[in-house]
């Protein structure tokens, strides 16, 4: 089981960015899937999740309106659309899934900078 991300790049603030999260063999093989993320100086965290069964989404209440997660299982991929970006969203990004409630895999974490 393998995640690829990408996606990530320099930005002003306002703008968008959509990262990628490749899986293999299959997105399918993930119940959770999602994006992480971990600024400088801070601690990893959470920024949104998708559940394979039901589609739900949750999201941070820091991005909540302007990201958006959601899968396309025929690509293999999770992506999430990062509008209105601020400067605050810069961090490396990473993504997260899960095949089992104690089983986690973290792909390569990618960089967005958003300058002001």
């Amino acid at each position: 089981v393998q995640l690829q991300a990408s996606g990530g790049g320099l930005v002003q603030a306002g703008g968008s960015l959509r990262l990628s999260c490749a899986a293999s063999p299959s997105i399918a093989v993930f119940n959770v899937m999602g994006w992480y993320r971990q600024g400088p100086g801070k601690q990893r965290e959470l920024v949104a999740t998708v559940t394979a069964s039901t589609s739900a989404t949750n999201y941070a209440d820091s991005v909540k309106g302007r990201f958006i997660i959601f899968r396309d299982t025929a690509k293999r991929t999770v992506y999430l659309q990062m509008n209105g970006l601020k400067p605050e969203d810069t961090a490396v990004y990473y993504c997260n899934g899960q095949t089992g409630p104690l089983t986690t895999h973290w792909g390569q974490g990618t960089q967005v900078t958003v300058s002001s």
